[in-house]
């Protein structure tokens, strides 16, 4: 206990590196093939993927500084700020900071301290269309781990990934905190904050926002992880059973947030001030017990701009309308990412792929949404939760939702053909991953197409290793599954990356 709070402190520097430079000579283009480019258009937009130009990975049996197999790390990625440059030989470095969820929990959810990785990253993009050999595609990503931070609540408590089975109720005041918590969820056992995290955002000041499946809440940290404040989302979103909040994720509530299936996804504006949190499907009054039905979820804005004065407030809401697969299932929301205003890109997938029920995926997606045109459903009637936006998830005739278009394919076959990846069978070390959870965006600096982007997501990978130690225990999960990068080139008109340098060499 000692030693993970002086880690927690102290952020132990640990660096260890992943992947070689990429061979010299082996790309020529300096920019992607034109043959990649898939155009969609939005809202009078031409918006632009150009394809898949980095790949890389961190071995399923790496150890983090605190002793755990580092895992899960895809829940959520953040581009430290300020830390994105390019280099003068055309390669970018940069620094993630990656949140994975609550621990292995193959086996049962554990009492796993919710925390957050420093790794250093040196993208050398490659654009020609001959595929490389995987081993030299891991050149495009080199990837150094750094450090560990660890999250605590009050009372310098560890948080736990235990299931939430009990409450804490809310407080009039709470150790002098300006703001006092509401109702929060706890474990049963040890009465520390159950925290499942999933979406982050970073602070210019240093504080971070958490976004948690259990409440579903918004937590406020510090830079030394400590909490400072908790967004509560509107009553129709919140967990009831018989009438009382109840936050266990083992099972659905009467109303509410469909168990473990809380905030994925959050971003913020490029002014900082507006949080956006996107709710992994539909709520149960809304169909959300049923993937047939729980197409219709919601996203949520707070307005962020003075967090310590007063608890920022709802401004926004709006449904979403989640992509379905052949069956006419739901293929739920893992992310969210602020584009532009009113506009951003949602990740929606299935559930196969690397360490999946199956080995073949059918859909894994950054996709667009508009909601320049929606309903905000903020102050309705639509807060109850007596009155559902789409009962038996048919969609309410008031209710105008978001514009959902399909934008980058994460398993395109070609693509992933140049970086020695596939999928399907078979279950080898270059099966694209299952569970791709998190998205982040970094300027490309080309003064020819001043609207491209690099688009970063990290695949939630469980903690699935033959090779594992959790809570300092080894364990054998059967499978060996890498945690996966990969790196997309895309146009997004008007976009801006919050947060990021604008430096282009040094």
């Amino acid at each position: 206990m000692v030693l993970l709070w002086v880690i927690s402190a102290l952020s132990l520097q640990v660096a260890v590196s992943f992947g070689h430079p990429l061979p010299a000579g082996c790309s020529s283009r300096t920019e992607p093939d034109p043959s990649f480019a898939v155009d969609v258009k939005l809202a009078g937009k031409t918006y632009v993927n150009k394809g898949l130009v980095a790949f890389g990975l961190i071995p399923s049996n790496f150890t983090e500084s605190t002793g755990d197999t580092l895992g899960g790390i895809g829940s959520a990625i953040a581009l430290k700020r300020g830390s994105f440059s390019q280099n003068s030989n055309g390669s970018f470095d940069g620094t993630f900071i990656t949140q994975p969820d609550r621990g292995f929990n193959v086996d049962g959810t554990i009492d796993w301290q919710g925390r957050q990785h420093q790794i250093d990253f040196v993208l050398t993009p490659y654009y020609d269309a001959d595929n490389l050999d995987f081993d030299d595609a891991l050149g495009t990503l080199k990837l150094t781990y750094r450090n560990t931070l660890l999250y605590t609540e009050r009372n310098a408590q560890k948080t736990t990934g235990l299931d939430a089975l009990a409450v804490r109720p809310a407080e009039a005041s709470n150790n002098n905190v300006t703001i006092p918590d509401p109702a929060l969820p706890i474990a049963e056992t040890n009465e520390h904050m159950s925290l499942d995290a999933e979406g982050l955002v970073l602070n210019a000041d240093g504080t971070f926002w958490t976004s948690d499946e259990y409440g579903p809440y918004i937590y406020l940290f510090s830079s030394e992880g400590d909490l400072i404040e908790t967004l509560q989302p509107p009553e129709a979103i919140l967990p009831f059973i018989d009438g009382k909040l109840n936050f266990t994720s083992d099972t659905d509530p009467d109303t509410g947030r469909a168990g473990n299936q809380g905030f994925e996804g959050l971003t913020v504006d490029s002014t900082g001030t507006t949080l956006y949190a996107l709710l992994q499907s539909a709520t149960i009054q809304d169909g959300g017990s049923d993937k047939s039905t729980s197409r219709y979820t919601r996203l949520v804005a707070f307005d962020i701009s003075q967090p310590l004065v007063s608890r920022p407030p709802v401004v926004g809401e709006w449904v979403v309308p989640l992509p379905q697969n052949k069956k006419g299932n739901t293929l739920a929301a893992s992310e969210v990412h602020f584009v532009s205003d009113n506009v951003f890109l949602v990740l929606s997938r299935d559930g196969d792929g690397h360490g999946g029920d199956d080995n073949n995926s059918a859909y894994k997606q950054a996709d667009l949404l508009d909601i320049s045109s929606a309903t905000d459903i903020h102050g309705s009637k639509f807060d109850d939760p007596s009155n559902p936006i789409a009962k038996k998830g048919k969609l309410d005739k008031s209710i105008t939702p978001g514009t959902y278009e399909s934008f980058v394919s994460f398993i395109d076959d070609t693509q992933l053909a140049r970086f020695g990846l596939h999928n399907g069978k078979p279950a080898d070390q270059t099966l694209i991953d299952a569970k791709w959870e998190s998205l982040a965006l970094a300027p490309c600096f080309d003064p020819d197409f001043p609207d491209d982007f690099f688009l970063f997501t990290v695949a939630d990978n469980d903690f699935i290793s033959t090779q594992g130690i959790s809570l300092g225990q080894p364990f054998d999960a059967g499978l060996d599954v890498d945690n996966q990068f990969m790196v997309f080139r895309v146009t997004l008109p008007g976009a801006s990356a919050t947060g990021v340098s604008t430096e282009s060499t040094h």
